[in-house]
């Protein structure tokens, strides 16, 4: 099971990043921001081989399921 920031939207954003800073604007000036989407993947094949059993309502928030 992983929970972590999107990392689409990671790339999205420094891309918002890299225009700004293209189009003038001083790096420095920028400032720091935290992610904003987060993804809840769980590997069910793992969790199998570990003798894991996930709940349904937790398989029903997961962003991702690895079968």
């Amino acid at each position: 099971m992983s929970y972590g920031a999107s990392f689409p939207a990671l790339w999205r954003r420094a891309a918002d990043l890299v225009d700004k800073i293209l189009r003038g604007t001083k790096p420095s000036d920028i400032p720091v921001e935290q992610p904003t989407k987060f993804d809840l993947v769980i590997n069910l094949t793992t969790a199998k081989a570990l003798g894991l059993d996930i709940p349904a309502t937790v398989l029903a928030r997961a962003d991702e399921v690895i079968e």
